[in-house]
Protein backbone atom coordinates (compact mmCIF):
# COMPACT_ATOMS: atom_id res chain seq x y z
CA UNK A 1 0.00 0.00 0.00
CA UNK A 2 1.68 3.27 1.18
CA UNK A 3 1.10 6.34 1.18
CA UNK A 4 3.00 9.18 -1.00
CA UNK A 5 2.91 12.93 -1.49
CA UNK A 6 4.34 15.54 -3.55
CA UNK A 7 3.55 19.50 -3.77
CA UNK A 8 5.15 22.71 -5.59
CA UNK A 9 4.07 25.47 -3.67
CA UNK A 10 5.09 29.34 -2.95
CA UNK A 11 6.14 29.21 0.83
CA UNK A 12 7.51 26.29 2.53
CA UNK A 13 6.43 22.99 1.44
CA UNK A 14 6.82 20.99 4.80
CA UNK A 15 3.93 21.74 6.79
CA UNK A 16 1.54 21.45 4.20
CA UNK A 17 2.98 18.15 2.94
CA UNK A 18 3.64 16.41 6.52
CA UNK A 19 -0.09 17.51 6.88
CA UNK A 20 -1.11 15.61 3.38
CA UNK A 21 0.45 12.86 4.26
CA UNK A 22 -1.22 12.17 8.21
CA UNK A 23 -4.20 11.92 5.96
CA UNK A 24 -2.74 8.50 4.09
CA UNK A 25 -1.43 7.01 7.67
CA UNK A 26 -4.13 4.56 7.31
CA UNK A 27 -2.19 3.01 3.95
CA UNK A 28 1.07 2.41 6.05
CA UNK A 29 2.30 3.28 9.70
CA UNK A 30 6.08 1.46 9.82
CA UNK A 31 7.94 4.46 8.66
CA UNK A 32 7.87 8.14 7.71
CA UNK A 33 10.37 10.90 5.36
CA UNK A 34 10.18 13.98 3.80
CA UNK A 35 12.57 15.56 0.81
CA UNK A 36 12.62 18.81 0.02
CA UNK A 37 14.70 20.52 -2.85
CA UNK A 38 16.61 24.05 -2.09
CA UNK A 39 20.31 23.77 -3.23
CA UNK A 40 20.39 20.21 -2.04
CA UNK A 41 18.27 17.52 -1.50
CA UNK A 42 16.74 17.88 2.34
CA UNK A 43 16.13 14.48 3.92
CA UNK A 44 14.31 13.94 7.02
CA UNK A 45 13.01 10.14 7.58
CA UNK A 46 12.38 7.49 10.09
CA UNK A 47 10.69 4.21 11.63
CA UNK A 48 7.44 4.73 13.37
CA UNK A 49 4.27 6.44 13.27
CA UNK A 50 4.14 10.12 11.88
CA UNK A 51 3.80 11.66 15.38
CA UNK A 52 6.21 9.44 16.81
CA UNK A 53 9.12 10.92 14.07
CA UNK A 54 7.86 14.52 13.88
CA UNK A 55 8.01 14.41 17.83
CA UNK A 56 11.92 13.16 17.48
CA UNK A 57 12.95 14.59 14.62
CA UNK A 58 10.52 17.37 13.81
CA UNK A 59 10.04 16.32 9.72
CA UNK A 60 8.51 20.37 9.37
CA UNK A 61 11.70 22.13 10.09
CA UNK A 62 13.03 21.79 6.63
CA UNK A 63 13.05 24.51 3.75
CA UNK A 64 12.37 24.63 0.54
CA UNK A 65 8.85 25.10 -1.68
CA UNK A 66 9.00 21.85 -3.39
CA UNK A 67 8.72 18.73 -1.39
CA UNK A 68 7.64 15.21 -1.37
CA UNK A 69 6.61 12.84 1.67
CA UNK A 70 6.06 9.08 1.86
CA UNK A 71 4.35 7.02 4.29
CA UNK A 72 5.28 3.44 4.49
CA UNK A 73 3.94 -0.05 4.65
CA UNK A 74 6.75 -1.96 4.29
CA UNK A 75 7.24 -5.04 1.69
CA UNK A 76 10.97 -5.19 0.45
CA UNK A 77 13.45 -4.29 3.94
CA UNK A 78 12.53 -3.99 7.92
CA UNK A 79 10.70 -1.00 8.92
CA UNK A 80 13.65 0.46 9.83
CA UNK A 81 15.29 4.43 9.19
CA UNK A 82 17.43 3.40 6.38
CA UNK A 83 14.77 1.65 4.72
CA UNK A 84 12.35 4.31 4.90
CA UNK A 85 11.45 6.59 1.63
CA UNK A 86 12.36 9.12 0.34
CA UNK A 87 15.31 7.09 -1.32
CA UNK A 88 18.09 9.21 -2.82
CA UNK A 89 20.95 8.35 -5.80
CA UNK A 90 24.93 8.09 -4.88
CA UNK A 91 25.65 11.71 -5.35
CA UNK A 92 22.33 12.55 -3.80
CA UNK A 93 20.72 14.87 -6.35
CA UNK A 94 17.99 12.74 -7.13
CA UNK A 95 15.01 11.55 -4.60
CA UNK A 96 12.21 9.10 -5.14
CA UNK A 97 8.92 8.10 -3.16
CA UNK A 98 7.59 4.87 -4.44
CA UNK A 99 4.68 3.04 -3.66
CA UNK A 100 4.45 -0.50 -5.37
CA UNK A 101 6.53 -4.01 -5.88
CA UNK A 102 9.50 -4.05 -8.28
CA UNK A 103 9.68 -7.52 -9.61
CA UNK A 104 12.91 -7.30 -11.35
CA UNK A 105 14.60 -5.15 -8.38
CA UNK A 106 16.84 -7.60 -7.56
CA UNK A 107 18.18 -7.99 -11.70
CA UNK A 108 18.86 -4.12 -11.22
CA UNK A 109 20.24 -3.85 -8.36
CA UNK A 110 22.91 -5.86 -9.48
CA UNK A 111 23.67 -4.01 -12.62
CA UNK A 112 24.05 -1.10 -10.95
CA UNK A 113 25.94 -2.41 -8.34
CA UNK A 114 28.35 -3.12 -11.01
CA UNK A 115 28.08 -0.16 -12.76
CA UNK A 116 29.54 1.55 -9.21
CA UNK A 117 26.33 2.35 -7.81
CA UNK A 118 26.49 2.43 -4.04
CA UNK A 119 22.90 1.32 -2.02
CA UNK A 120 21.71 1.89 1.16
CA UNK A 121 18.55 0.03 1.78
CA UNK A 122 17.13 -3.50 1.19
CA UNK A 123 14.49 -1.87 -0.82
CA UNK A 124 13.07 -2.33 -4.35
CA UNK A 125 12.51 1.43 -4.48
CA UNK A 126 16.00 2.27 -4.36
CA UNK A 127 16.78 1.15 -7.80
CA UNK A 128 14.54 4.10 -9.17
CA UNK A 129 16.68 7.51 -8.19
CA UNK A 130 19.94 5.15 -9.22
CA UNK A 131 18.56 4.38 -12.75
CA UNK A 132 17.75 7.97 -13.16
CA UNK A 133 21.11 9.27 -11.99
CA UNK A 134 22.54 6.74 -14.74
CA UNK A 135 20.30 8.45 -17.50
CA UNK A 136 20.74 12.04 -16.29
CA UNK A 137 24.64 11.52 -16.55
CA UNK A 138 24.18 10.64 -20.21
CA UNK A 139 22.71 13.69 -21.02
CA UNK A 140 18.97 13.64 -20.63
CA UNK A 141 16.82 15.81 -18.88
CA UNK A 142 15.03 14.65 -15.52
CA UNK A 143 11.79 13.62 -17.31
CA UNK A 144 13.31 11.32 -20.33
CA UNK A 145 15.85 9.87 -17.70
CA UNK A 146 12.54 9.30 -15.46
CA UNK A 147 10.88 7.82 -18.51
CA UNK A 148 13.61 5.95 -19.39
CA UNK A 149 13.70 4.40 -16.05
CA UNK A 150 10.38 3.40 -15.52
CA UNK A 151 10.72 1.54 -19.06
CA UNK A 152 12.99 -0.81 -16.92
CA UNK A 153 11.14 -1.92 -14.43
CA UNK A 154 8.63 -4.73 -14.19
CA UNK A 155 6.03 -4.56 -11.59
CA UNK A 156 3.94 -1.82 -10.16
CA UNK A 157 4.42 1.45 -9.56
CA UNK A 158 3.32 5.08 -8.34
CA UNK A 159 6.39 6.97 -7.56
CA UNK A 160 7.19 10.80 -7.37
CA UNK A 161 10.82 12.63 -8.48
CA UNK A 162 12.61 15.64 -7.71
CA UNK A 163 16.41 16.94 -7.99
CA UNK A 164 19.06 19.18 -7.83
CA UNK A 165 19.23 19.70 -11.35
CA UNK A 166 15.90 20.83 -12.44
CA UNK A 167 14.64 22.54 -8.65
CA UNK A 168 11.30 23.81 -9.88
CA UNK A 169 9.25 20.39 -10.75
CA UNK A 170 8.67 17.24 -9.95
CA UNK A 171 7.96 14.32 -11.93
CA UNK A 172 5.52 11.59 -11.37
CA UNK A 173 4.40 8.20 -13.30
CA UNK A 174 1.89 5.36 -12.29
CA UNK A 175 1.61 1.84 -13.22
CA UNK A 176 -1.46 -0.66 -11.26
CA UNK A 177 -0.44 2.09 -8.43
CA UNK A 178 -2.76 5.06 -7.78
CA UNK A 179 -1.67 7.91 -8.44
CA UNK A 180 -3.52 11.62 -8.45
CA UNK A 181 -3.07 14.88 -9.20
CA UNK A 182 -4.58 18.03 -7.22
CA UNK A 183 -4.92 21.47 -9.18
CA UNK A 184 -5.06 24.37 -7.41
CA UNK A 185 -4.32 28.30 -7.36
CA UNK A 186 -1.83 27.79 -4.64
CA UNK A 187 0.39 25.46 -5.77
CA UNK A 188 -0.01 21.77 -7.48
CA UNK A 189 -0.49 18.44 -5.94
CA UNK A 190 0.47 14.86 -6.34
CA UNK A 191 -0.52 11.96 -4.11
CA UNK A 192 -1.43 8.50 -3.89
CA UNK A 193 -5.18 9.08 -2.62
CA UNK A 194 -7.81 11.89 -2.36
CA UNK A 195 -7.47 12.66 1.18
CA UNK A 196 -4.42 14.09 1.23
CA UNK A 197 -5.27 17.35 -1.16
CA UNK A 198 -8.38 17.36 0.54
CA UNK A 199 -7.98 20.25 2.96
CA UNK A 200 -6.13 22.25 -0.60
CA UNK A 201 -7.68 21.49 -3.33
CA UNK A 202 -11.17 19.60 -4.59
CA UNK A 203 -10.10 19.36 -8.25
CA UNK A 204 -8.37 16.22 -9.12
CA UNK A 205 -7.20 14.83 -12.08
CA UNK A 206 -6.69 10.78 -12.16
CA UNK A 207 -4.09 9.23 -13.48
CA UNK A 208 -4.43 5.90 -15.67
CA UNK A 209 -1.41 3.08 -16.15
CA UNK A 210 1.83 4.02 -17.90
CA UNK A 211 0.88 7.82 -17.54
CA UNK A 212 3.80 10.18 -16.70
CA UNK A 213 3.14 13.64 -15.25
CA UNK A 214 5.24 16.57 -14.94
CA UNK A 215 4.22 18.89 -12.41
CA UNK A 216 5.16 22.41 -12.28
CA UNK A 217 3.83 25.82 -9.97
CA UNK A 218 1.82 27.01 -12.20
CA UNK A 219 1.37 23.93 -15.11
CA UNK A 220 0.29 20.37 -15.27
CA UNK A 221 1.34 18.31 -18.14
CA UNK A 222 0.25 14.85 -18.37
CA UNK A 223 2.11 12.18 -20.74
CA UNK A 224 1.59 8.68 -21.93
CA UNK A 225 4.73 6.51 -21.90
CA UNK A 226 6.19 7.88 -24.88
CA UNK A 227 6.11 11.55 -23.18
CA UNK A 228 3.32 12.32 -25.98
CA UNK A 229 1.30 15.09 -24.14
CA UNK A 230 -2.89 13.81 -23.42
CA UNK A 231 -5.61 15.72 -22.38
CA UNK A 232 -7.11 15.05 -18.86
CA UNK A 233 -10.23 15.92 -17.26
CA UNK A 234 -10.23 17.86 -13.83
CA UNK A 235 -12.77 16.68 -11.23
CA UNK A 236 -14.30 18.13 -8.65
CA UNK A 237 -14.70 15.88 -5.07
CA UNK A 238 -17.68 16.31 -3.37
CA UNK A 239 -16.72 13.81 -0.57
CA UNK A 240 -15.81 14.89 3.08
CA UNK A 241 -12.70 13.95 4.49
CA UNK A 242 -13.46 10.39 6.32
CA UNK A 243 -15.60 9.45 2.42
CA UNK A 244 -11.97 10.22 0.97
CA UNK A 245 -10.18 7.97 3.22
CA UNK A 246 -12.73 4.98 1.74
CA UNK A 247 -11.89 6.32 -1.32
CA UNK A 248 -15.64 7.03 -2.11
CA UNK A 249 -16.89 3.53 -0.35
CA UNK A 250 -19.00 3.50 2.84
CA UNK A 251 -16.73 1.75 4.74
CA UNK A 252 -13.42 0.46 4.79
CA UNK A 253 -14.53 -3.39 4.98
CA UNK A 254 -16.17 -2.40 1.36
CA UNK A 255 -12.92 -1.36 0.08
CA UNK A 256 -10.77 -4.00 1.14
CA UNK A 257 -13.43 -6.71 -0.24
CA UNK A 258 -12.55 -4.31 -3.70
CA UNK A 259 -9.57 -4.17 -3.28
CA UNK A 260 -8.92 -8.05 -3.40
CA UNK A 261 -8.16 -8.32 -7.16
CA UNK A 262 -5.44 -6.20 -6.98
CA UNK A 263 -3.99 -8.13 -3.75
CA UNK A 264 -3.93 -11.04 -5.69
CA UNK A 265 -1.71 -9.62 -8.42
CA UNK A 266 0.24 -8.02 -5.80
CA UNK A 267 1.09 -11.56 -3.53
CA UNK A 268 1.43 -13.47 -6.33
CA UNK A 269 4.73 -11.39 -6.66
CA UNK A 270 5.65 -13.69 -3.54
CA UNK A 271 5.88 -16.77 -5.87
CA UNK A 272 9.36 -16.95 -6.69
CA UNK A 273 10.79 -15.88 -3.11
CA UNK A 274 8.50 -18.94 -2.06
CA UNK A 275 10.27 -21.12 -4.69
CA UNK A 276 13.69 -20.16 -3.24
CA UNK A 277 12.62 -20.99 0.62
CA UNK A 278 11.08 -24.22 -0.53
CA UNK A 279 14.59 -25.26 -1.77
CA UNK A 280 16.16 -24.36 1.27
CA UNK A 281 13.64 -27.02 3.04
CA UNK A 282 14.88 -30.73 4.18
CA UNK A 283 12.12 -33.99 3.64
CA UNK A 284 9.49 -33.39 6.16
CA UNK A 285 7.13 -36.31 7.30
CA UNK A 286 4.62 -33.88 8.81
CA UNK A 287 3.83 -30.69 8.85
CA UNK A 288 1.71 -28.16 11.44
CA UNK A 289 -0.59 -25.28 10.94
CA UNK A 290 -0.81 -23.01 13.62
CA UNK A 291 -2.99 -20.07 14.00
CA UNK A 292 -6.29 -18.41 14.92
CA UNK A 293 -9.49 -16.90 14.03
CA UNK A 294 -9.44 -16.26 9.82
CA UNK A 295 -6.07 -17.18 9.70
CA UNK A 296 -6.93 -21.18 11.04
CA UNK A 297 -9.45 -21.22 8.74
CA UNK A 298 -6.61 -20.22 6.37
CA UNK A 299 -4.66 -23.17 7.51
CA UNK A 300 -7.49 -25.61 6.89
CA UNK A 301 -7.13 -25.58 3.08
CA UNK A 302 -3.74 -25.64 3.81
CA UNK A 303 -4.45 -29.10 4.91
CA UNK A 304 -6.65 -30.15 2.37
CA UNK A 305 -4.04 -28.89 -0.16
CA UNK A 306 -1.04 -30.30 1.13
CA UNK A 307 -2.81 -33.98 2.11
CA UNK A 308 -4.48 -34.38 -0.97
CA UNK A 309 -1.64 -33.17 -3.30
CA UNK A 310 1.30 -33.57 -1.59
CA UNK A 311 0.57 -36.71 0.52
CA UNK A 312 2.18 -35.16 3.56
CA UNK A 313 0.18 -36.05 7.00
CA UNK A 314 -0.71 -32.48 8.29
CA UNK A 315 -2.82 -31.08 11.10
CA UNK A 316 -4.35 -27.38 11.82
CA UNK A 317 -3.79 -26.55 15.53
CA UNK A 318 -5.39 -23.71 16.96
CA UNK A 319 -2.46 -21.40 18.85
CA UNK A 320 -4.21 -20.81 22.00
CA UNK A 321 -3.58 -24.94 22.05
CA UNK A 322 -0.34 -25.90 20.80
CA UNK A 323 1.75 -26.26 23.64
CA UNK A 324 -0.40 -29.21 23.90
CA UNK A 325 0.98 -31.04 21.00
CA UNK A 326 4.89 -30.20 22.13
CA UNK A 327 5.93 -33.54 22.40
CA UNK A 328 4.74 -34.34 19.01
CA UNK A 329 7.47 -32.21 17.28
CA UNK A 330 10.57 -33.57 15.68
CA UNK A 331 13.29 -32.18 13.50
CA UNK A 332 11.23 -33.23 10.64
CA UNK A 333 8.41 -31.55 11.29
CA UNK A 334 7.34 -28.37 9.49
CA UNK A 335 5.61 -25.80 11.35
CA UNK A 336 3.89 -23.09 9.51
CA UNK A 337 2.57 -19.89 11.53
CA UNK A 338 -0.11 -17.67 9.75
CA UNK A 339 -0.62 -14.37 11.32
CA UNK A 340 -1.83 -10.70 9.64
CA UNK A 341 0.03 -8.98 12.30
CA UNK A 342 2.47 -10.88 13.44
CA UNK A 343 1.77 -9.89 16.57
CA UNK A 344 -0.63 -12.27 17.97
CA UNK A 345 0.36 -12.70 21.47
CA UNK A 346 -0.97 -16.98 21.60
CA UNK A 347 1.02 -17.59 18.23
CA UNK A 348 4.01 -16.22 19.26
CA UNK A 349 3.88 -18.27 22.11
CA UNK A 350 3.55 -21.27 20.03
CA UNK A 351 6.64 -20.34 17.96
CA UNK A 352 8.84 -19.76 20.52
CA UNK A 353 7.76 -23.34 21.80
CA UNK A 354 8.35 -25.01 17.95
CA UNK A 355 11.40 -23.10 16.83
CA UNK A 356 13.94 -24.71 19.10
CA UNK A 357 12.58 -28.57 18.06
CA UNK A 358 11.28 -28.17 14.39
CA UNK A 359 11.74 -25.85 11.66
CA UNK A 360 9.46 -22.73 11.46
CA UNK A 361 7.54 -20.68 8.70
CA UNK A 362 5.80 -18.00 9.24
CA UNK A 363 2.91 -16.11 6.50
CA UNK A 364 2.16 -12.58 7.80
CA UNK A 365 1.36 -9.36 6.48
CA UNK A 366 3.07 -7.10 8.36
CA UNK A 367 7.16 -6.87 7.92
CA UNK A 368 9.37 -6.93 11.09
CA UNK A 369 6.55 -7.24 13.36
CA UNK A 370 7.40 -9.71 16.27
CA UNK A 371 7.05 -13.17 14.40
CA UNK A 372 8.91 -12.45 11.59
CA UNK A 373 11.96 -11.77 13.62
CA UNK A 374 11.32 -15.28 15.09
CA UNK A 375 10.70 -17.82 12.43
CA UNK A 376 13.33 -19.40 10.29
CA UNK A 377 11.71 -18.64 7.33
CA UNK A 378 8.95 -15.90 6.49
CA UNK A 379 6.56 -15.18 3.75
CA UNK A 380 5.00 -11.81 3.35
CA UNK A 381 1.34 -11.66 2.15
CA UNK A 382 1.09 -8.47 0.17
CA UNK A 383 -2.36 -7.14 1.27
CA UNK A 384 -1.48 -4.03 2.63
CA UNK A 385 -2.60 -2.14 5.63
CA UNK A 386 -6.42 -3.79 6.82
CA UNK A 387 -8.38 -0.95 8.69
CA UNK A 388 -11.68 -2.90 9.09
CA UNK A 389 -11.78 -5.14 12.16
CA UNK A 390 -13.21 -8.53 10.30
CA UNK A 391 -10.27 -9.50 7.83
CA UNK A 392 -10.80 -9.92 4.11
CA UNK A 393 -8.23 -9.25 1.90
CA UNK A 394 -5.90 -10.67 4.30
CA UNK A 395 -7.25 -13.68 4.10
CA UNK A 396 -7.20 -13.96 0.58
CA UNK A 397 -3.55 -13.42 0.25
CA UNK A 398 -3.02 -16.03 3.76
CA UNK A 399 -4.62 -18.40 0.40
CA UNK A 400 -2.56 -17.51 -2.54
CA UNK A 401 1.07 -17.91 -0.12
CA UNK A 402 -0.74 -21.26 0.66
CA UNK A 403 -1.20 -22.42 -2.98
CA UNK A 404 2.35 -21.15 -3.95
CA UNK A 405 4.00 -23.12 -0.88
CA UNK A 406 1.98 -25.99 -2.24
CA UNK A 407 2.69 -25.58 -5.84
CA UNK A 408 6.36 -25.38 -5.39
CA UNK A 409 6.39 -28.40 -2.92
CA UNK A 410 4.91 -30.24 -5.28
CA UNK A 411 6.51 -28.48 -8.37
CA UNK A 412 2.66 -28.29 -9.80
CA UNK A 413 2.87 -26.19 -12.69
CA UNK A 414 -0.90 -26.93 -13.43
CA UNK A 415 -1.63 -24.96 -10.13
CA UNK A 416 0.71 -22.14 -10.64
CA UNK A 417 -1.13 -21.22 -14.20
CA UNK A 418 -4.60 -21.61 -12.47
CA UNK A 419 -3.38 -19.15 -10.16
CA UNK A 420 -2.58 -16.63 -11.99
CA UNK A 421 -6.12 -17.12 -13.46
CA UNK A 422 -7.41 -15.99 -9.92
CA UNK A 423 -7.35 -12.18 -10.54
CA UNK A 424 -9.59 -11.69 -13.60
CA UNK A 425 -12.03 -14.58 -12.03
CA UNK A 426 -12.21 -12.09 -8.87
CA UNK A 427 -13.28 -9.32 -10.72
CA UNK A 428 -16.66 -11.29 -11.83
CA UNK A 429 -17.39 -11.39 -7.96
CA UNK A 430 -18.51 -7.96 -8.13
CA UNK A 431 -20.68 -8.26 -10.98
CA UNK A 432 -22.78 -9.96 -8.32
CA UNK A 433 -23.37 -7.65 -5.75
CA UNK A 434 -26.65 -6.72 -6.99
CA UNK A 435 -27.99 -10.23 -6.80
CA UNK A 436 -25.98 -10.14 -3.31
CA UNK A 437 -27.70 -7.25 -2.01
CA UNK A 438 -31.04 -8.98 -2.71
CA UNK A 439 -30.36 -11.26 -0.48
CA UNK A 440 -29.05 -10.08 1.76
CA UNK A 441 -32.32 -7.67 2.33
CA UNK A 442 -34.25 -10.96 2.28
CA UNK A 443 -32.36 -12.07 4.79
CA UNK A 444 -31.53 -9.11 7.51
CA UNK A 445 -34.10 -10.45 10.10
CA UNK A 446 -32.63 -14.34 10.10
CA UNK A 447 -31.66 -15.75 13.85
CA UNK A 448 -29.67 -18.61 12.63
CA UNK A 449 -27.49 -19.23 9.27
CA UNK A 450 -25.71 -22.19 8.54
CA UNK A 451 -23.03 -22.49 5.89
CA UNK A 452 -22.17 -26.12 4.06
CA UNK A 453 -19.34 -27.56 2.45
CA UNK A 454 -17.30 -30.22 1.88
CA UNK A 455 -13.69 -30.82 1.37
CA UNK A 456 -11.64 -27.60 0.17
CA UNK A 457 -14.80 -25.18 0.66
CA UNK A 458 -15.58 -26.40 4.54
CA UNK A 459 -13.46 -23.87 5.55
CA UNK A 460 -14.82 -21.43 3.56
CA UNK A 461 -18.50 -22.39 5.27
CA UNK A 462 -16.63 -21.64 8.45
CA UNK A 463 -15.19 -18.76 7.42
CA UNK A 464 -18.49 -17.40 5.53
CA UNK A 465 -20.11 -18.25 9.07
CA UNK A 466 -17.43 -16.33 10.96
CA UNK A 467 -18.05 -13.23 8.78
CA UNK A 468 -21.73 -13.49 9.72
CA UNK A 469 -21.14 -13.83 13.14
CA UNK A 470 -18.11 -11.12 13.35
CA UNK A 471 -20.28 -8.10 11.76
CA UNK A 472 -23.95 -8.95 11.62
CA UNK A 473 -24.38 -10.81 15.54
CA UNK A 474 -26.19 -13.00 13.51
CA UNK A 475 -25.69 -16.74 15.11
CA UNK A 476 -23.82 -18.64 12.28
CA UNK A 477 -22.07 -21.95 11.57
CA UNK A 478 -20.34 -23.64 9.45
CA UNK A 479 -20.60 -27.62 8.80
CA UNK A 480 -18.90 -29.91 6.85
CA UNK A 481 -21.87 -31.45 4.66
CA UNK A 482 -21.54 -34.81 5.36
CA UNK A 483 -21.89 -34.55 9.03
CA UNK A 484 -25.47 -33.26 8.42
CA UNK A 485 -26.83 -36.75 9.75
CA UNK A 486 -24.80 -36.69 12.82
CA UNK A 487 -26.55 -33.89 14.50
CA UNK A 488 -26.88 -30.46 12.71
CA UNK A 489 -29.82 -31.46 10.86
CA UNK A 490 -31.95 -31.53 13.82
CA UNK A 491 -31.72 -27.59 13.32
CA UNK A 492 -32.84 -27.37 10.40
CA UNK A 493 -36.64 -25.86 9.98
CA UNK A 494 -39.22 -23.86 7.89
CA UNK A 495 -37.44 -20.61 6.54
CA UNK A 496 -34.13 -21.21 8.38
CA UNK A 497 -31.09 -19.99 5.75
CA UNK A 498 -28.65 -22.27 4.60
CA UNK A 499 -25.63 -21.09 2.42
CA UNK A 500 -24.49 -24.32 0.07
CA UNK A 501 -21.27 -24.07 -1.17
CA UNK A 502 -21.50 -26.45 -4.55
CA UNK A 503 -18.44 -25.97 -7.06
CA UNK A 504 -17.79 -28.35 -9.44
CA UNK A 505 -15.67 -31.41 -8.74
CA UNK A 506 -15.29 -35.30 -7.30
CA UNK A 507 -17.24 -33.80 -4.10
CA UNK A 508 -20.28 -32.26 -5.81
CA UNK A 509 -22.39 -34.65 -6.23
CA UNK A 510 -22.55 -35.64 -2.54
CA UNK A 511 -22.72 -32.44 -1.15
CA UNK A 512 -25.81 -31.55 -3.80
CA UNK A 513 -27.69 -34.53 -1.91
CA UNK A 514 -26.71 -33.22 1.08
CA UNK A 515 -28.41 -29.75 0.23
CA UNK A 516 -31.63 -31.45 -1.15
CA UNK A 517 -31.49 -33.27 2.29
CA UNK A 518 -31.86 -29.79 3.76
CA UNK A 519 -34.33 -28.61 0.97
CA UNK A 520 -36.41 -31.28 1.93
CA UNK A 521 -36.97 -29.71 5.68
CA UNK A 522 -38.18 -26.89 4.55
CA UNK A 523 -34.65 -24.85 4.53
CA UNK A 524 -34.22 -21.35 2.55
CA UNK A 525 -31.15 -22.34 0.31
CA UNK A 526 -28.62 -19.95 -0.76
CA UNK A 527 -26.20 -21.67 -3.24
CA UNK A 528 -23.07 -20.51 -4.60
CA UNK A 529 -21.86 -23.14 -7.94
CA UNK A 530 -21.20 -23.23 -11.52
CA UNK A 531 -23.14 -21.09 -13.76
CA UNK A 532 -23.90 -24.19 -16.12
CA UNK A 533 -24.98 -26.25 -13.06
CA UNK A 534 -28.80 -26.71 -14.68
CA UNK A 535 -29.54 -28.86 -11.28
CA UNK A 536 -29.62 -25.78 -9.17
CA UNK A 537 -32.06 -24.02 -11.69
CA UNK A 538 -35.06 -24.07 -9.33
CA UNK A 539 -33.77 -22.86 -6.73
CA UNK A 540 -34.05 -18.68 -5.80
CA UNK A 541 -31.27 -17.72 -4.43
CA UNK A 542 -28.19 -18.42 -6.19
CA UNK A 543 -24.82 -17.38 -6.82
CA UNK A 544 -23.25 -18.73 -9.99
CA UNK A 545 -19.77 -18.64 -11.17
CA UNK A 546 -17.21 -19.03 -14.03
CA UNK A 547 -17.52 -22.97 -14.71
CA UNK A 548 -13.84 -23.23 -14.87
CA UNK A 549 -13.33 -22.68 -11.33
CA UNK A 550 -13.31 -26.05 -10.16
CA UNK A 551 -13.42 -27.57 -5.82
CA UNK A 552 -9.73 -27.29 -5.42
CA UNK A 553 -9.62 -23.12 -6.26
CA UNK A 554 -13.00 -22.53 -5.31
CA UNK A 555 -11.72 -21.33 -2.08
CA UNK A 556 -10.14 -18.53 -3.62
CA UNK A 557 -13.16 -17.26 -4.91
CA UNK A 558 -16.34 -17.80 -3.39
CA UNK A 559 -15.38 -16.31 -0.26
CA UNK A 560 -15.40 -12.85 -1.55
CA UNK A 561 -19.17 -13.09 -2.31
CA UNK A 562 -19.75 -14.69 1.32
CA UNK A 563 -17.47 -11.55 2.79
CA UNK A 564 -19.82 -9.31 0.51
CA UNK A 565 -23.32 -10.64 1.54
CA UNK A 566 -22.44 -10.56 5.59
CA UNK A 567 -20.98 -6.70 4.25
CA UNK A 568 -24.53 -5.85 3.29
CA UNK A 569 -26.41 -7.72 5.69
CA UNK A 570 -24.70 -5.77 8.18
CA UNK A 571 -25.36 -2.64 6.78
CA UNK A 572 -28.93 -3.64 6.33
CA UNK A 573 -28.98 -4.25 10.25
CA UNK A 574 -27.73 -0.65 10.56
CA UNK A 575 -24.20 -1.93 12.16
CA UNK A 576 -21.21 -0.53 11.52
CA UNK A 577 -19.34 -3.36 10.01
CA UNK A 578 -15.74 -1.52 10.27
CA UNK A 579 -15.94 -1.73 14.28
CA UNK A 580 -17.68 -4.61 15.48
CA UNK A 581 -18.59 -4.70 18.88
CA UNK A 582 -16.03 -6.54 21.58
CA UNK A 583 -13.28 -6.89 18.95
CA UNK A 584 -10.18 -5.90 17.70
CA UNK A 585 -7.82 -6.06 14.53
CA UNK A 586 -5.07 -8.00 16.91
CA UNK A 587 -4.79 -9.84 19.69
CA UNK A 588 -1.59 -8.66 21.54
CA UNK A 589 -2.84 -10.60 25.02
CA UNK A 590 -3.11 -14.16 25.63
Amino acid sequence: MCGIVGCILDKKVAPTIIESIKKLEYRGYDSVGIATVTDTINVKKGSGKIKEVDDEIKLTDIDGNIGIAHVRWATHGNPTKENAHPHCDCDNKISVVHNGIIENFKELRQELIQEGHIFKSETDTEVIPHLIEKFMKEGNDLLKSTQLAIKKLIGSYALAVISTEEPDKIIGARNESPLIVGVSDNGNFLASDVPAILNETRKVIYLEDKEIIQLEKDKVTIMDINLNPLEKEIKTIDWNPEMAEKDGYDHFMLKEIFEEPQVIKDTLFESEKIKEIVSKFKNFNRIYFVACGTSYHASLVGEYLIETQLGIPTEVILASEFEYFQKTLDDHTLVIFITQSGETADTIKALKVAKPVSETLAIVNVVGSSITREAHHVIYTRAGPEIGVAATKTYLSQLICIYLLVAHLGENEELIEKLHSIHELSLESFDREEEIKKIAKRYKSAKDFFYIGRGFNYPTALEGALKLKEITYIHAEGYPAGELKHGPLALIEEGIPVVGILPPGASYAKTFNNLQEIRARGANMILLGAENDTQIDDVEDKLLFNSTIDEIIAPLLYIIDLQLLSYHISVEKSIDPDKPKNLAKSVTVV
